[in-house]
């Protein structure tokens, strides 16, 4: 049975502590006021998703936001976990990452994530084709995590 909390909440799965201020800022400027749990690997977001290697366990995330490269153990590594889990299968994960190959989109895509985004995450615009996040906006509305 998963630990899960009526309340809306978001995993960050990153290693530039510049990103997640620049993730945190951006939820903050879309009124999007919702706990946001930040694990630097995915080593320990697992840690924080079980309640593993001395954390206190978190409840089951709306939304995981997962780079892509980190130390210890990558976001495609944690996905896979993730994925053969079924307490966590059903997860909505999105990708952020600076990575822009198509095997990694591959690998992304064949385990089922919601969204991949490129880095610096911009909820008006990111990356060099300056795509819009709306898809983003519009999940988190799905998901009535917008206050």
């Amino acid at each position: 049975m998963p630990f899960s909390s009526q309340q809306p909440a978001i995993l960050l799965v990153e290693d530039d502590q510049l990103d997640v201020m620049n993730v945190q800022r951006e939820l903050r400027k879309n009124n999007v006021n919702v706990p946001l749990h930040v694990a630097r690997n995915g080593r320990e977001a697992l840690d924080l998703l079980r309640g593993e290697g001395g954390q206190t366990r978190i409840p089951l995330p709306h939304v995981v936001m997962l780079d892509l490269n980190m130390p210890r153990m990558n976001g495609l590594e944690l996905l896979e976990i993730l994925r053969a889990d079924p307490e966590f299968q059903n997860l909505n994960v999105f990708i952020t990452t600076t990575s822009d190959l198509e095997t990694d989109r591959l690998k992304a895509q064949q385990l089922a994530v919601s969204g991949y985004i490129i880095k610096p995450l911009s909820f008006d615009t990111f990356g060099e084709g300056g795509t819009t996040v709306d898809g983003f906006s519009l999940f988190l509305d799905l998901l009535k995590l917008k206050s």
